[in-house]
């Protein structure tokens, strides 16, 4: 996905700043339209869902300010994937985290670090065009998954991560959210399980644009040539079960349960976090953290 192809919505009630970021992000040709609160800026949502790739909202404006548009995006089915980068002039902790806690995976402060605005745009808008990709397969999928009721699966790659939660999200009553956190967790049990990157490899691998070459290196190397990430996927009682378990040596899981303020600003480590709360109605890390276990309730489908 290109910048020129990346369309964002401002929403901001200062013309100072306007003009400050129309004029950061028209220098890497994303396309921008603004809005001066949320008011002005759910209905242009609403309208077309597609017609954004991103949401960069003000925390503090009159009528609707940034939370409550957040909120109000959240609650709309057809909008709640869309990612939203909170901007603020409070560091404050409290703050962060209250943003971080209704839905904002992503945060800026005031004044802005032309570097750090652009980085997070660009992830932003990159996660979305993956979630995008991933709803397009999920059209083509086959819902005749509602009827499985037991399956195991081995997966090695990331490739085949994604592949995986393509299909097993179509045995679920809401594919698209549930792709989005399945995928997030396949992934990350073969990247930090079994090939051992780790969280601060990853940032700086991103930051770098080396991710998808050292995960390629990696699955090459001998020691990893036979690990598996087995994936079990049960539907009893009216709840889908997925169990993932990797081989790897695990990872303190409980850092990445919530979002940290201090990790706000990183360009990776949402996706625990958005399957929690965007894609299952449970999700329990075991032991040393190399399985996990993901339910849905569902209401069964009969034959």
């Amino acid at each position: 996905m290109t910048p020129e192809s990346t369309r964002v919505l401002v929403v901001d009630d200062n013309v100072f700043d306007q003009q400050i970021l129309r004029e950061y992000l028209s220098s890497r040709g994303y396309q921008t339209e603004f809005a001066n609160d949320g008011e002005e800026a759910l209905p242009l949502l609403e309208a077309d869902p597609m017609r954004f790739d991103l949401v960069l909202a003000d925390r503090t404006m009159p009528r609707m300010n940034g939370l409550e548009l957040l909120a109000r995006i959240k609650q709309n089915p057809r909008l709640r994937t869309i990612p939203v980068i909170m901007q603020t002039a409070s560091s404050l902790r409290e703050e962060i985290f209250e943003g971080i806690r209704a839905g904002a995976y992503y945060y800026l402060t005031k004044p802005y670090d032309v570097e750090m605005l652009l980085t997070v745009v660009e992830t932003a808008a990159r996660d979305f065009n993956d979630y995008r990709h991933l709803k397009e397969r999920i059209e083509r999928g086959l819902r005749c998954l509602t009827l499985v009721r037991n399956a195991s699966f081995s997966i090695q790659s990331v490739e085949e991560a994604r592949d995986l939660g393509m299909v097993l999200a179509n045995a679920c009553p809401d594919p698209m959210s549930t792709v989005i956190g399945l995928t997030e967790i396949l992934v990350n049990a073969v990247e930090h399980g079994n090939l051992g990157i780790t969280y601060e490899e990853k940032s700086q691998l991103n930051a770098e644009g080396q991710w998808e070459s050292e995960v390629t290196r990696r699955l090459s190397l001998p020691e990893n040539a036979a690990k598996r990430v087995e994936v079990q996927m049960t539907r009893n009682d009216g709840t889908v079960r997925f169990i993932i378990r990797d081989e790897g040596l695990g990872f303190d899981w409980k850092r990445f349960i919530e979002i940290d303020p201090q990790r706000a600003f990183d360009n990776h480590g949402r996706g625990i976090v958005i399957a929690r709360t965007l894609s299952f109605d449970s999700l329990e890390y075991r032991g040393c953290g190399n399985e996990v276990v993901a339910q849905i309730h569902a209401p069964m489908t009969s034959a």
